[in-house]
């Protein structure tokens, strides 16, 4: 007796899944944008791809990053505006204030080390590079101590289940 090849995701639940851990970042910078600010401890660590579509700024300062940027928010950031497909902020970078603007599509990863959350996203390869391979997939870390950002990091999703 043949077995049936496995159905292909015609879904595409794993893009779906990615763009609603995307949407964690844009409601957490919309938390940051309020006017009370980042509330307690909390601050974010956001790396994105530089030459990703869409993202825009100072050339000299993208230039020095060409492949991924990481940039804080915590106590000095300005105009943060959190838009629907995009959100820019204005960051000082050699005492100087520049303004940035990226798309969540771009982000790469999302950390707030005071309560040890990452998000990793994929990125959509950039023209001639591979796509990332499967190892490298969307984690989602809750405890700082096994989190290596460097690697690709798994949770079992059952601690957040209603029992």
């Amino acid at each position: 007796m043949a077995q049936d090849p496995p159905a292909q995701d015609q879904m595409h639940y794993e893009a779906m899944a990615q763009e609603a851990l995307r949407g964690v970042v844009k409601a957490a910078l919309k938390r940051a944008a309020a006017p009370d600010g980042l509330p307690g401890a909390h601050h974010f660590y956001i790396t994105f791809k530089s030459e990703a579509p869409g993202v825009s700024g100072p050339a000299d300062l993208l230039g020095k990053y060409p492949d991924e940027m990481t940039i804080v928010l915590q106590h000095q950031y300005w105009d943060l505006a959190p838009g629907e497909t995009f959100f820019s902020v204005t960051l000082k970078f050699g005492g100087q204030p520049k303004r940035l603007s990226v798309p969540y599509a771009a982000v790469t990863r999302f950390y707030d080390p005071s309560v040890q959350f990452l998000l990793s996203f994929e990125t959509a390869p950039a023209a001639g590079e591979a796509p990332a391979p499967a190892a490298e997939k969307a984690a989602l870390a809750t405890d700082a101590a096994d989190v290596d950002p460097e690697a690709a990091n798994v949770v079992s999703l059952d601690q957040f289940r209603k029992k």
